[in-house]
């Protein structure tokens, strides 16, 4: 058996994470690391006491960009990355210079949370559709970003 590097390793963790989100859209998790060490991790859900889309149902936006393409967003749950940054707001680790690993590419949303407390490098094993933002805003802050498998992830209503 080879033993993983780093990066494989704890994007292998990021499944087992994700089998605790509550909206089948993407079913996104994400962890932080510094040191080696997991910080914190987060999976795509409803905050603390609100009800999530696998009990009531998606609350659905539609998204008009200025190119007049649409896309669908569920806005009922905070993203797996917003959930491990809160979870470290709320609990005390310091996270500054930590690395980031997600299932896929940081939305802009939350590629500026991203850069606003820190991180400095994140690992995504696939790419989102729609990161075209949050790479320019990664590569402006200095933020390091690798993907792993440029394979573009599919989610139900995209």
């Amino acid at each position: 058996m080879k033993r993983k590097n780093w990066d494989e390793y704890f994007i292998g963790l990021l499944e087992p994470i994700s089998e605790r989100a509550t909206c089948d859209r993407g079913r996104n998790a994400a962890l932080i690391v510094r040191g080696h060490r997991i910080i914190t991790t987060g999976y795509v859900g409803a905050p603390c006491g609100l009800p999530h889309c696998d009990e009531v149902g998606h609350l659905m936006r539609r998204v008009v960009a200025e190119d007049d393409t649409i896309s669908q967003h569920c806005i009922r749950t905070n993203h797996a990355e917003e959930n491990a940054i809160l979870q470290a707001a709320r609990y005390g680790p310091p996270i500054e210079g930590a690395t980031l690993y997600a299932k896929m590419t940081p939305c802009y949303r939350c590629a500026m949370m991203i850069i606003q407390v820190g991180i400095k490098r994140v690992v995504a094993a696939k790419k989102y559709h729609a990161d075209e933002l949050s790479r320019e805003f990664f590569q402006e802050a200095g933020v390091e970003l690798v993907v792993l498998d440029e394979e573009l992830v599919k989610y139900k209503d995209q």
